[in-house]
């Protein structure tokens, strides 16, 4: 019985190492690109970046080109027209 009860504690042991040198890694690598993400400098840095694009976007006369203008017109025209049909 003795021998029985050391084979799984020995067994359990190794499985336990064996995860913690694998999936244990993962997982602090991902707690801490998580805290990284969440830390107040990177909220005020994307922030920033942010307001700069859509000042950069405000900036511009033409934010799309005349293609893909006409073809989002096209497509709201098409949606507007198939929700008419279904509300009828």
């Amino acid at each position: 019985m003795k021998l029985f009860v050391y084979k799984t504690l020995f067994i359990f042991g190794c499985i336990f190492i064996l995860f913690q040198l694998t999936f244990g890694v993962k997982i602090k690598e991902f707690k801490y690109e998580l805290n990284e993400i969440k830390s107040r400098e990177n909220i005020i840095y994307f922030k920033d970046k942010l307001r700069k694009e859509l000042k950069n976007a405000v900036e511009k006369e033409n934010y799309l080109n005349p293609e893909d203008a006409k073809l989002i017109n096209d497509f709201i025209n098409k949606i507007k027209l198939e929700l008419s049909r279904n509300n009828q």
